[in-house]
C-alpha cells in the first residue's frame, strides 16, 4: 500500500482539530463487567452512536465458561463499508474488570479501556464526512485512486478482555479468542474473478492490520514498537504526532505545556535492533497467532492506577486525550488516503464541544 502524508499546515481546520470526544466518555465510564446491565448499556451506546453515522454494526454474541461460571459476551464490529474486500481494524476492549465485592466492584477502568473506546468513537465521527466524500466519489466515478475502493475502516470493541480471577490462557481475552476463531472459519466469496479458482478466503484474509489501543489517557505515556513487521506503522503514527506538535495543534486556550518546542513525544524511537516483543497478553494475541500484522498501542509501564479504583476520570489528562484524538485522526486519514481538502466542504457538519463535556 502507499502511505501518503498530509501537509498539516494550513490544511486542518480549527473546528476539526479542536474537537474533543464530546460526552462519549461519560457514557462509558461506569462499571461494565461482562454479562451485566451496565455492560449492555455501554454496548448499546456504542452501537447506536455508530449506527447514527451509518456504519454497519454487527453483534458477535456467545457464551463462555469462566472460573465463576458461564458468562455471556458480546463483541461489537462496526464497518464503514462492508463491501470492501480489505480492512484495517482499530480496536479496544469495552468491558471493565470484574471484582466480586464492594467497593472494588465500582472499578470503571478509565484508561482500561474507556478512554480508548471514546477515542474510537471520536475518530468515527471526525472521519465520517471524509469517508462519505470518498464513497460519493466512488459512486460518481470521479475517484482516481484505484486502491481506495478496496479498503475500509473497521472498529472492533472486544468484550471480556479482563480475567475474572487470574490471567491465564483460558481466563482472559474471551471476546478476542472467540472472534478470531470465528473469522478463521467464516468463508467469504472472492472479490476478484481471478480468485474464483484459488484457495478459499476467510474473514481473516481481508485484514491488513489490527491496531489495538489499551491503557491510554493518563499523562506522559510511553509507547514502543513491539513488532518489526509493523515498525513502519509505528513510525507513521509517531510522524503524525511530530508534525501536529510542530505546527502547534497540541496547544489550546491558555495551556502552554504542549506548545511547539515544549512537548515530549509519547513514542520511543526505534533503533533498528528491536525484536518481536509480542509476549504481552492482550486482545491482539489470537490474531497475531493467526498471522495478522499487529500494531499494539499500549502505555508501558502501565499507568500507576492500573486495576485500582483510582483508574477513574481523575486519572485522565485532557491535553493528553486531545493529543491522542488528533494523532489517531491524522494517522488513519493518511492510512486510508483520505483527502484533507474534503474538510473544507464538510466543516459545517461538525459540532463544537467544550472540554467539560468530556467527563460530565
Amino acid at each position: 500500500m502507499t502511505y501518503r502524508y498530509w501537509s498539516l499546515h494550513p490544511t486542518l481546520s480549527k473546528t476539526w482539530t479542536r474537537q474533543v470526544p464530546s460526552s462519549h466518555l461519560s457514557k462509558i465510564l461506569i462499571p461494565r463487567a461482562p454479562d451485566t446491565d451496565n455492560n449492555t448499556l455501554v454496548r448499546n451506546y456504542i452501537k447506536t452512536t455508530l449506527e447514527a453515522l451509518n456504519w454497519h454494526v454487527e453483534e458477535d454474541e456467545f457464551t463462555g465458561q469462566t472460573p465463576i461460571g458461564e458468562k455471556r459476551f458480546t463483541n461489537l464490529i462496526a464497518t464503514k463499508d462492508p463491501t470492501a474486500p480489505r480492512r484495517v481494524i482499530l480496536s479496544a476492549h469495552f468491558d471493565s474488570k470484574y471484582f466480586p465485592s464492594y467497593p472494588a466492584n465500582q472499578f470503571v477502568g478509565a484508561t482500561d479501556s474507556a478512554a480508548p473506546c471514546a477515542m474510537m468513537l471520536d475518530l468515527a465521527g471526525a472521519l465520517n464526512p471524509l469517508l462519505d466524500s470518498r464513497q460519493q466519489r466512488l459512486e460518481e466515478g470521479t475517484e482516481d485512486d484505484e486502491d481506495v475502493a478496496d479498503i475500509t475502516l473497521q472498529l472492533v470493541f472486544f468484550d471480556g478482555e479482563e480475567a475474572f480471577v487470574a490471567w491465564t490462557d483460558t481466563d482472559s481475552i474471551y471476546g478476542a479468542r472467540h472472534l478470531a476463531e470465528k473469522w478463521e472459519t467464516t468463508y467469504v466469496l472472492p472479490h476478484s474473478k481471478r480468485r474464483l479458482l484459488g484457495p478459499q478466503m476467510t474473514e481473516m484474509h481481508g485484514i491488513e492490520h489490527l491496531i489495538l489501543l489499551d491503557l491510554l489517557g493518563a499523562p506522559q505515556p510511553k509507547i514502543r514498537s513491539y513488532f518489526t513487521e509493523t515498525g513502519w506503522l509505528f513510525d507513521a503514527m509517531a510522524s503524525a504526532e511530530q508534525r501536529l506538535g510542530d505546527h502547534g495543534f497540541f496547544q489550546y486556550d491558555d495551556y502552554s505545556g504542549m506548545a511547539p518546542g515544549h512537548w515530549a513525544s509519547y513514542f520511543t524511537p526505534r533503533n533498528g535492533a528491536e525484536k518481536n516483543l509480542g509476549n504481552m497478553g492482550d486482545d491482539h494475541v489470537p490474531f497475531l497467532h493467526r498471522g495478522i500484522s499487529v500494531l499494539h498501542v499500549i502505555a508501558e509501564p502501565f499507568p500507576r492506577v492500573w486495576h485500582t479504583l483510582r483508574d477513574d476520570a481523575s486519572a485522565l489528562d485532557l491535553p493528553t486525550m486531545r493529543r491522542w484524538n488528533l494523532i489517531l485522526r491524522v494517522f488513519m486519514c493518511e492510512y486510508l488516503n483520505l483527502r484533507p481538502d474534503d474538510l473544507k466542504s464538510r466543516e459545517r457538519s461538525y459540532v463544537s464541544r467544550s472540554d467539560s463535556e468530556l467527563i460530565s
